[in-house]
């Protein structure tokens, strides 16, 4: 979609009430402690260019990506859609897909993981532990094997709950380490980004009440792991 303004952002959805966008893996979505470049601030730089002179406009994000992962993230652009848009992440309305390619194969050609996770704020790292663990949240997801080659699985990954690290961390304890993810035990590091991708965003438009269905574009540098499709 082309508006004309000059800004570092891959839009994939934009109208008055939602924004959608495609994160480069290594960006930051919100701004931590480094003080390093945002998501945020580049679609905040976006939708302000397109204002009428002396209007800001409204933009707040409405989920995010950890920072070596790619792919979809939606912006509300009004203070309607947020709520409508929030009240469907809170009902787990909104249609999330994954890509993944991790080392090893997986146990099973589709199946579902389930358990619970604890989260290390300190040191930012999840583990799996007993679901009985003092500050414990349940996890669930399912996944679908698209491939298989040289060691490598390519996998598409649903989250039925969203907690921190989640994919990353499931995949890791069912044998399958995410590719470049060496903080939950993969084998090589990928220059800071990992092949996990938001692949795709379906929604109820907060205010036509449309059905929406995003796909972001996989990075091209995903073709140097795996270069088959990326058909999910």
């Amino acid at each position: 979609m082309s508006t004309g303004v000059s800004v570092n952002i891959d839009i994939l959805f934009a109208d008055n009430h939602c924004l959608v966008v495609n994160k480069p893996a290594r960006l930051l979505t919100l701004s931590d402690e480094s003080g390093d470049e945002t998501l945020l601030a580049r679609a905040r730089a976006y939708h302000f260019a397109r204002q009428a002179p002396g209007k800001k406009g409204y933009l707040v994000p409405l989920h995010s990506l950890d920072r070596p992962v790619s792919g979809a993230v939606m912006f509300a652009l009004s203070s309607k859609a947020a709520s409508r848009l929030s009240e469907q992440m809170r009902g787990r309305d909104i249609g999330k897909t994954y890509l993944a390619v991790v080392e090893g194969r997986a146990p099973a050609k589709q199946g579902v993981l389930k358990g619970a996770l604890l989260k290390d704020r300190e040191r930012n790292v999840t583990t799996v532990v007993d679901a009985s663990t003092q500050g414990a949240k349940s996890c669930e997801l399912a996944y679908r094997v698209l491939g298989q080659k040289a060691g490598l699985t390519l996998v598409a990954v649903e989250p039925r709950t969203g907690r921190s690290h989640q994919i990353r961390v499931q995949l890791a304890d069912a044998g399958m380490p995410i590719y470049g993810d060496v903080k939950y035990g993969a084998s090589v590091a990928w220059n800071g980004q990992i092949a996990l991708h938001a692949r795709a965003l379906a929604f109820t438009h907060p205010v036509s009440k449309a059905p929406v269905d995003i796909v972001a574009p996989v990075p091209a540098v995903w073709r140097d792991i795996w270069s088959g499709e990326f058909n999910v």
